[in-house]
């Protein structure tokens, strides 16, 4: 996302990225952010907790007021839960370690589009078809 926002600044709209993947974060550079220490997937709260996202929300925005440097990052002070045991990849049930001793438990990456239903697949072929779209870009034609 930072390097979308860094085009949509470009063009003179100031953008603010949240995240909670600093090292990504940070190597692509986005024109400013807003860090939280959370899991991924939950860069703007726990579900169904509306005072922490609104609390979370107004900290982000004040990023605009103290960011000054390109691609400042504001590090919002918010805990996920009392320790910090839900780091911990090892109480993952897809944890493995690799021969390093490393545990990696991310999703397979395939070299074919994956789809959530057949209806999906259908409409995303037909797209394609009818001269593609967006997220049609991976695949090919026959």
């Amino acid at each position: 996302m930072g390097l979308i926002a860094r085009e949509i600044e470009a063009r003179g709209i100031p953008t603010l990225s949240m995240t909670s993947a600093l090292s990504i974060t940070r190597a692509v550079n986005p024109p400013r952010a807003a860090f939280v220490d959370f899991p991924l997937g939950h860069t703007t709260g726990k579900p169904h907790d509306t005072g922490l996202q609104r609390r979370l929300m107004l900290d982000a925005l004040h990023a605009f007021e103290t960011l000054e440097a390109p691609g400042g990052v504001a590090m919002l002070d918010f805990d996920w839960a009392d320790d910090d045991a839900w780091k911990d990849p090892v109480g993952s049930p897809d944890a493995q370690r690799d021969e390093a001793g490393v545990v990696d438990d991310r999703t397979e990456r395939l070299d074919q589009p994956q789809y959530q239903s057949e209806r999906d697949r259908e409409l995303a072929e037909a797209a394609l078809a009818a001269g593609g779209c967006v997220g049609c870009f991976f695949l090919e034609t026959d």
